[in-house]
């Protein structure tokens, strides 16, 4: 049963080309397509477990399959089964495995080849407890990747797309909304506490990074429509999700390596801790150098003028 709701779950029409998409009704239809149709063909792949990126990618498209749902739900007449919120609870399940992931490639490739051999002897037990953590963690992925609930949502999700039904907000033309169909990724994004903390380790930073994506997905959605400013401003939303991200996988790394040498770790690993702690620093004065620049009075007034003439010029690059 598993695999033939998983083929069904697969969409296999192509998009609709761009001069067909007038609605926002049909540009939302086209944007499930996209990530539904990644989803199909990424499940297999992140099942083989033969590479850790398919994985990664499965990630991003439930992410944007979440966002397009939360972003032009107004605008659909979608099966009561089918809503973001279940997607995200997907989501929340591929996390763990893939953090740990990204753990293990860290140390693998980045920091364990540079450390002296008694400190690469010292983490040679918790590479293994590492490699324990992360097959359990699959089996929970497996489980909720075959899982019916999560089959069934995308064979509704599929059905749903053979004749999709539009509220009258969705019948509308969408060049007029794009400000409307943005706006609540991006009206308050500026006033979130994380631009303005001072603690590297805060938790308000990964609240922050979240936000950030939101907004991020639910603007390249326009991304054809932008002027270069809200383009450029993208492009700093990436980048600031980029150093966010790697300030919460070395804490992420760094609380692990406490819990399994407690006090001893700096004893233990001290080229380690200063390379953790190097990365940390780094990161944490190109994001505080990203955020001045990013919230400054003249780019943030740019950005807000970009944002309420989004939608004026039709003509997509």
């Amino acid at each position: 049963m598993a695999a033939s709701l998983l083929a069904l779950a697969i969409v296999q029409e192509d998009s609709p080309p761009d001069g067909l998409i007038t609605t926002s009704g049909a540009y939302a239809l086209e944007l499930i397509q996209r990530q539904t149709r990644r989803l199909g063909k990424l499940q297999p792949e992140v099942l083989a477990d033969r590479d850790p990126e398919p994985l990664h990618q499965l990630r991003v498209s439930l992410r944007r399959l979440r966002t397009a749902l939360a972003q032009f739900g107004p605008a659909l007449e979608l099966p009561d089964s089918v809503d973001s919120g279940r997607i995200a609870a997907l989501a929340r399940r591929t996390g763990l495995c893939r953090d740990l992931d990204v753990l293990r490639l860290r140390l693998e490739l980045q920091l364990l080849p540079s450390l002296p051999e008694s400190e690469q002897r010292s983490m040679a037990a918790a590479m293994k407890r590492l490699g324990r953590d992360r097959a359990q963690a699959f089996e929970a992925l497996e489980e909720g990747l075959c899982h019916a609930r999560y089959l069934k949502l995308l064979a509704r999700l599929h059905k749903w797309q053979h004749k999709p039904r539009f509220t009258s907000l969705g019948q509308l033309p969408l060049l007029p909304w794009l400000y409307e169909w943005q706006a609540p990724f991006t009206a308050d994004l500026f006033l979130h506490p994380g631009w303005s903390t001072e603690d590297p380790t805060a938790e308000a930073l990964h609240a922050l990074r979240k936000r950030i994506k939101g907004a991020r997905y639910a603007l390249e959605h326009f991304e054809s429509w932008c002027e270069p400013p809200l383009k450029a401003w993208i492009a700093e939303l990436r980048q600031a999700q980029d150093h966010l991200g790697e300030l919460h996988d070395l804490q992420v790394l760094s609380c692990t390596l406490h819990e399994r040498f407690g006090s001893l770790m700096a004893e233990r690993l001290p080229i380690l801790c200063i390379e953790i702690d190097r990365q940390q620093q780094d990161h944490w004065h190109r994001w505080q150098d990203l955020a001045r620049r990013v919230r400054c009075d003249s780019n943030r007034h740019a950005i807000q003028l970009a944002l309420v003439q989004l939608g004026q010029a039709p003509a997509r690059a």
